[in-house]
């Protein structure tokens, strides 16, 4: 790095590339960047994290709940906007420390849907790059699956005769030897020792075993080793052309008090995922200081058409929490893939969101019928919110489609501040209930000797909910569509990229950690190394 310069407003720092963010996009700009000879400085806006550091309990708000208002600094982000619900994560690795750790690639069709830019056969180019992202997230098919995973084959293939299309996932977990260490194999015996994984299941709420191959113990370790240097509890306020040439990016201590700093770069990586990333524009848009950006920022943002539902066992006779987050997929129809999610052993305090399953039927709003459900099965509606033993009770059903469904993104005042808010756009608006998943979590209910659930902002706030929020700053051919080029370049502005889930085009219909990996290898691929000549100068200076 520079040697910092003291100012009026902070210290001021040099480097060649700035990356904001450090979840799946971020991660891999910050090693090829650094692979090409130029100095990186990644901001992170949440801690850094060892696996001992993690929440035991995700009860402990502080430690798994990022609210820096309440003084909450850990991992797990909530965001609730007037048409969506939003989980997503907050550290250094972004979203892969909450992440489920499926590798999974969208299906064929999904690369023909026209949102995606015209002129590139997107399944052909992405596939090395699918390839790249497996290898380096240490992906191995799931060694087995567990009982909830057995009872959702059973239930589709009774509901649809879909059964066969059932598989287990690749996932980014080191099983090794559970609760024993070994070399890390993606390292070739050489690299540090990791902890087999011990199959308790909270891979979402913090890998404590250190088994899970977060982006920590990959991209972004290898950045490190190249030297490109991480600033977590660093928040990016304002971003904007330098005068002479290049970028200046400031930013503030997210986790406290702290004196600002600014950031002079020749280029800036955006990668602080769909809202981190979308938000960050619009307020510089806002400011003056990007007044080029395309119409369509802030457009196109998809929930990946999901609807969360599941089912809760009235006793504790199967452990539905053993295993990992997920272990396999299936195919209700040709539009819907869906997958069993599980919270480990004593991970309850995300029963808070759930309520009993009301479907979404006219005439009567949702929060009528659940009332009337309520006053017709009192018991039964409230032994849903018994939280004693959620995670061991609870089969989650996460189900995804790639049907055309967005919402657009903006900024309102609230309380003297801006706020990021949501309004329906002139597409399909992302569902509230899905009937196929609604059905599917009764089935698995009854076979479980529970009760059907479904998350409570979806009943009470007609709101979607998605752990895998995509757009917002998308792809595209001409400004008119969207907001960057095909390789993540922001029309209007050199040195500027969008590599995350903001660039994404469409609804996958799948997680989309491996393709935000894949089209963030694609972006960097176009860009060039440092010439030999600055390389030397700078090895010079230092």
């Amino acid at each position: 790095m520079g040697a910092p310069a003291s100012t009026a407003g902070g210290d001021v720092r040099e480097v060649d590339f700035v990356v904001v963010g450090s979840g799946f996009g971020g991660a891999v700009a910050a090693l090829r960047l650094a692979e090409k000879g130029w100095r990186v400085a990644v901001l992170e806006m949440g801690k850094r994290w060892r696996p001992e550091d993690f929440a035991e309990r995700n009860w402990n708000f502080r430690k798994y709940f990022w609210m820096p208002g309440l003084g909450f600094h850990g991992i797990q982000q909530i965001t609730i906007l007037p048409h969506v619900f939003v989980l997503h994560g907050a550290g250094v690795g972004g979203g892969s420390l909450v992440w489920a750790n499926t590798c999974v690639v969208p299906a064929t069709p999904v690369f023909r849907d026209p949102r995606w830019p015209a002129g590139i056969d997107w399944a052909a180019a992405l596939a090395p790059h699918y390839a790249t992202a497996r290898r380096m997230l240490g992906a191995v098919p799931a060694p087995e699956v567990y009982p909830a995973d057995e009872h959702l084959r059973e239930v589709v293939e009774a509901e649809t005769g879909r059964g066969a299309t059932f598989r287990r996932h690749e996932v980014a977990v080191f099983f090794g030897t559970p609760g024993e260490k070994a070399p890390d194999p993606y390292f070739g015996g050489k690299g540090p020792e990791r902890t087999g994984c011990t199959l308790c299941g909270a891979c979402m709420t913090g890998c404590r075993p250190g088994a899970k191959n977060t982006l920590d113990r990959n991209y972004l370790h290898l950045a490190e080793g190249l030297g490109c240097e991480i600033h977590p509890e660093t928040k990016v306020t304002d971003l904007r052309p330098a005068a002479g040439g290049g970028w200046e990016v400031r930013t503030e201590r997210s986790t406290g008090p702290g004196a600002p700093r600014t950031w002079r770069a020749r280029g800036v990586v955006l990668a602080a995922g769909a809202l981190g990333t979308t938000r960050l524009l619009l307020e510089c848009r806002e400011r003056g200081g990007l007044p080029g950006l395309s119409p369509q920022l802030g457009n196109f943002v998809r929930t990946n058409s999901e609807a969360l539902v599941g089912a809760i066992a009235l006793d504790e006779k199967v452990d539905y929490s053993r295993g990992i987050a997920i272990t396999s997929g299936i195919d209700a129809d040709e539009d819907t893939h869906v997958e069993i999610v599980r919270y480990g052993k004593g991970q309850d305090a995300m029963g808070l969101l759930v309520t009993h399953l009301t479907p979404d039927r006219p005439p009567w709003p949702r929060w009528l019928r659940w009332l009337g459900g309520l006053l017709r099965h009192p018991l039964r509606y409230l032994r849903v919110h018994d939280l004693r033993g959620w995670a061991t009770r609870t089969a989650i059903v996460l189900v995804m489609q790639p049907l055309e469904s967005y919402l657009r993104l903006g900024l309102r005042r609230r309380l003297g501040r801006k706020v990021l808010t949501s309004a329906v756009a002139s597409g399909p608006r992302p569902p509230t209930s899905i009937p196929i998943g609604d059905r599917i979590a009764r089935r698995l209910a009854d076979r479980m000797g529970g009760l059907p659930g479904s998350n409570i902002l979806e009943v009470f706030g007609n709101r979607s909910s998605t752990a895998h929020i995509l757009g917002g700053a998308v792809i595209a051919n001409d400004p008119a569509q969207g907001v960057c080029d095909p390789s993540g370049r922001v029309f209007g502005y050199e040195g500027l990229w969008v590599v995350d889930g903001a660039a994404v085009p469409v609804n996958l219909g799948v997680n989309p950690a491996l393709t935000i990996t894949a089209l963030a290898e694609h972006a960097l691929a176009g860009v060039a190394e440092k010439p030999r000549a600055e390389r030397r100068a700078t090895d010079e200076r230092k």
